[in-house]
């Protein structure tokens, strides 16, 4: 009978191919069977498709003459019943006899019932091993994800380091990690779509291994994704992770609510840009503004009316009309002598150093107070670990003290943003008031929203007048051109007295120590 001699090792750390085929072919010869074929195969007996397999079963079909399949032990032909009723049809039609060399076993189409049943409790023991293996990589990834280790690939923003199996980490990766911050602090403004801020990373540099613009879909992953404030999800369920966050939870639930807020909004030209999208509301029943365009080219505006039967009467209001008084202060801001803006300039910068030092002194603090909570988040995983302390009380414990690091994220956040609110403010000001005009009128629609945006707050559209109020700093500068009184406007930028304040904070640390 011809022989077909099988040996499968599902990895390279199990026992050799050639080691099974040495004790396997001294096994043919002994029964006088024709070795055939010689199948070397490396694939799992319990994932995937089993390909290489399938196809020696497709050669035995198709062969006139029965076969002869030898194998080491059961387990390395199959470890689940799914496979024994192809094997089992192949035996009853003739065309199969199975050799099990070390279970001293062989199968055919006249077996009696005991050999079958024999069979059947190889398959059996063999499936029960992988079902408590199974069990058993459970328990450890789940130890390992109560350590807040992360099994699998760093998610882009992360590199994987280490060569060891069981000795990698991931650490930030230096070249992108600013970029995945700033797709965050691009969306939370609300100013731009996801599309729009995967257009804008991309030329910075965050591309795909192709080097394109990253998909929209992979940009809705990296604002969904809990990681990048401290957070890994599992299969729904959330676990603190060990590496260095890249943002904080409070900017995260920022974006949510943003991406919320787009979901909501019925715009209905969502593909077509226009620059007072998503700025305007009703004056009388506080629904938004939407556009429309009518005899081809003329962009209109009129209340969406959602809460029904306030606005009795759709007013369009034509995008022209509405940008009549942007244009008024742009041209009032270009009228600012430089002079004039140099001397505010100067004040400025004799400000910052106080605020810098103010500002490096309580993040210091903050962030003390928030890694002392993170050696008290360790221990309690090591109690929880050593059985000192239940399920229960552990995550009890860890709610309390992630609570505290995001109250300590937030206040972070806040200086950290008030800081780069201050000197953003200052370019921000400086840049817009300069040919600011001639610098409106030539940009794109995405960039005319962004200018308004900065500019204007609480635009609201009355009837057909636009009505808004001005942000602080661009209100002091309109008032200050008016009058050419530029005094007001320096002592506003003198109001926060640092001084006084780092000199408090020195007493403080006295007191501390």
């Amino acid at each position: 009978m011809k022989a077909i001699i099988l040996a499968r090792v599902s990895d390279k750390h199990q026992d050799s191919n050639e080691a099974q085929i040495l004790r396997i072919s001294e096994y043919v010869r002994h029964k006088n069977l024709a070795v055939w074929k010689t199948y070397e195969i490396e694939e799992s007996s319990t994932q995937g498709d089993r390909t290489q397999f399938q196809q020696i079963l497709k050669e035995i079909a198709k062969c006139k003459e029965p076969i002869a399949l030898v194998v080491d032990t059961v387990d390395r032909l199959q470890r689940s019943f799914r496979e024994s009723v192809i094997l089992d049809d192949l035996r009853k039609a003739g065309q199969l006899e199975l050799h099990f060399y070390r279970e001293n076993l062989i199968i055919n189409k006249d077996s009696n019932s005991a050999d079958l049943l024999r069979w059947d409790i190889a398959v059996m023991f063999a499936r029960s091993y992988i079902l408590q293996l199974s069990d058993n990589v459970k328990r450890k990834l789940e130890l390992k994800r109560l350590n807040g280790e992360w099994i699998g690939r760093a998610p882009i923003g992360y590199i994987n380091v280490g060569e060891e199996k069981n000795n990698r980490d991931i650490i930030p990766d230096a070249k992108i990690r600013h970029l995945i911050v700033k797709i965050f602090e691009l969306y939370e403004t609300g100013l731009y779509s996801i599309k729009k801020v995967g257009e804008i990373v991309a030329k910075d540099g965050l591309r795909s291994p192709l080097g394109k613009q990253l998909a929209t879909s992979m940009i809705d992953h990296i604002l969904n994704n809990p990681f990048y404030y401290g957070e890994m999800r599992v299969k729904g369920k959330l676990y603190n992770h060990k590496y260095p966050p890249l943002i904080n939870k409070a900017l995260f639930d920022s974006c949510q609510r943003v991406k919320n807020g787009w979901d909501k909004k019925p715009f209905k030209y969502a593909a077509k840009q226009f620059i007072f999208r998503g700025l305007l509301r009703c004056a009388k029943c506080n629904c938004s503004m939407s556009p429309q365009i009518k005899k081809g080219k003329y962009v209109y505006y009129s209340c969406t009316n959602a809460r029904k039967q306030i606005c009795d009467k759709k007013i369009y209001v034509k995008e022209d009309d509405l940008l009549k008084p942007i244009y008024e202060i742009l041209r009032t801001f270009d009228s600012i002598p430089q002079s004039e803006l140099n001397i505010v300039l100067s004040e400025l910068k004799k400000s910052t150093e106080i605020k810098d030092k103010y500002l490096e002194h309580t993040i210091k603090q903050l962030r003390l107070e928030y890694n002392q909570i993170q050696i008290k988040i360790g221990r309690i995983a090591d109690l929880l670990i050593e059985n000192a302390i239940t399920p229960e009380v552990y995550n009890q414990k860890l709610k309390e003290y992630k609570d505290g690091q995001y109250d300590i994220d937030i206040q972070i956040r806040e200086h950290t943003k008030a800081d780069k609110n201050y000197y953003t403010t200052i370019a921000t000001v400086l840049a817009i008031t300069k040919n600011s005009l001639r610098a409106f009128t030539s940009s794109k629609v995405d960039e005319k929203r962004v200018i308004i945006n900065l500019i204007l707050q609480n635009s609201i559209v009355n009837g057909k007048n636009l009505e808004f109020t001005m942000r602080p700093a661009f209100e002091k500068l309109y008032e200050a051109s008016k009058t050419h009184n530029w005094l007001p406007l320096l002592d506003i930028f003198r109001t926060i007295d640092f001084a006084d304040i780092i000199s408090r904070m020195h007493d403080v640390d006295i007191l501390l120590n």
